[in-house]
């Protein structure tokens, strides 16, 4: 009986079809497609599975030595480059290929460090086990600075022998366009609503279809904000929506956010604001559905200009939310910018 190599069901197919020219294999794969739809793990599934030794349809058999050692974490011909904040959250105290770099501790790097990839470079020069493969697996992709980027780009200009880069990405356009040249792009598709749906239905999440639309048909960040306590539809934004059709009160609803985690409830408006901006455009709403009627009524009403000006505050903001900020200060502030945004000319008060 094959093993699926712990390839998503959406991604099995695919990854029988990349893997089966392997001694053609090209020395750096840039594996990118819509965030939450399996990266990552089909970069994982994928090293297994040119580490394996005994493969099956291309695929880890997942019983010899080889597969043994990927699934201890100790496989010598195996590396993960990701920032220091991200292996902290994995459970690794450092990043591989740099310890014993000093006793003074310092905060843990967002980025992926020029370091990290000069660290590679003496495992390059070691004999790979039993003339195999050696995998580098460097996600988010995103998170390489210019320097790191730099340093990348010359390994790739002059790649190790026997060596493959599985390099992950959500977005390959920021990334520089000289680091995507020297890889050979591999799309993932989204998976299917009823082959996302199975699989959720598969890890105990209910509601698997409402946690579908609001994340926008991305069945790992569904599961993502289902383990993390965040409902799919968040009910302050019933809130929100009542606020854009009538006045009242914004008081209340400033204050639950502020109570919250900045990003969660920016994340929030974001899909309302995309919804919004598609509903005003007679376009179906993509995140939250079984508020269409309600959407559609604010949207309606709603300048375009303005909405696309809340939109655009709240990706300032996203990209600012790590940082020490008021959080009662934001919040009144955001609900009063997006209220005003999505309410009719006849009730800004900003309108001459």
């Amino acid at each position: 009986m094959s093993h699926d190599g712990d390839f998503l069901p959406w991604q099995t197919a695919q990854a029988q079809s990349w893997l089966q020219h392997r001694e053609r294999f090209a020395h750096a794969w840039l594996i990118h497609g819509l965030r939450g739809i399996g990266q990552l793990e089909f970069a994982l599934a994928g090293a297994r599975s040119l580490l394996c030794e005994t493969p099956q349809d291309g695929l880890a058999c997942g019983h010899c030595q080889a597969c043994r050692w990927v699934d201890a974490g100790n496989h010598p011909d195996l590396r993960r480059i990701r920032p220091d904040v991200i292996a902290q959250h994995e459970g690794s105290e450092v990043s591989e290929g740099e310890e014993g770099g000093g006793s003074k501790k310092k905060q843990p790097s967002r980025d992926i460090r020029i370091e990290q990839i000069r660290a590679l470079l003496p495992w390059f020069n070691v004999a790979t086990h039993r003339a195999g493969w050696r995998v580098a697996i460097l996600y988010p992709a995103e998170r390489l600075n210019v320097v790191s980027a730099n340093a990348l780009l010359k390994v790739l200009e002059e790649p190790p022998e026997h060596t493959v880069f599985l390099i992950v990405a959500d977005a390959p356009d920021r990334l520089l366009p000289t680091l995507v040249s020297r890889c050979r792009r591999l799309p993932l598709p989204v998976p299917s609503r009823s082959e996302a749906e199975q699989w959720l239905k598969a890890q105990g999440i209910a509601d698997a279809g409402v946690w579908l639309d609001a994340v926008g048909g991305a069945p790992m960040l569904a599961v993502e904000r289902a383990a993390g306590g965040v409902p799919a539809y968040p009910p302050w934004l019933d809130d929100f929506l009542d606020l854009c059709r009538r006045d009242g009160d914004a008081g209340p609803l400033a204050d639950q956010l502020a109570a919250m985690p900045t990003a969660d409830w920016i994340d929030g408006f974001q899909r309302m604001m995309t919804d919004l901006s598609l509903a005003a455009h007679n376009a179906p709403v993509r995140y939250f559905p079984s508020r269409a009627q309600a959407i559609q009524a604010v949207a309606t009403a709603a300048d375009r200009r303005r909405l696309a000006s809340a939109a655009r505050w709240l990706l300032t903001q996203r990209r600012l939310s790590g940082q020490a900020l008021n959080p009662k200060f934001l919040a009144d502030h955001g609900v009063s910018l997006l209220t005003q945004a999505c309410r009719p000319a006849a009730h800004d008060t900003e309108a001459s």
